[in-house]
């Protein structure tokens, strides 16, 4: 008997790219919630350094736009 996630992985694959967006925006909000303590713990205290060195001036950020940009350049 064939895995029924790996033919509804094929089956989505072949959706229209917004359908595939939408759904995997859809599936990640399930999740919401459900990291475990110590991954929550992980990715605060590396939210707090990347914070730290945009303050500092260590690191720079970039704009929405050019992080978009980017995006769509990776996509086609």
């Amino acid at each position: 008997m064939a895995d029924p996630a790996r033919e509804l992985e094929s089956k989505v694959l072949r959706l229209p790219t917004k359908e595939r967006a939408r759904l995997a925006e859809k599936l990640l909000a399930s999740l919401e919630g459900t990291a475990e303590p110590e991954a929550e713990a992980l990715w605060l205290a590396e939210a707090e350094r990347r914070l730290a060195e945009l303050e500092a001036g260590s690191a720079a950020g970039i704009t929405a736009e050019e992080v978009f940009r980017k995006s769509r350049e990776s996509l086609r």
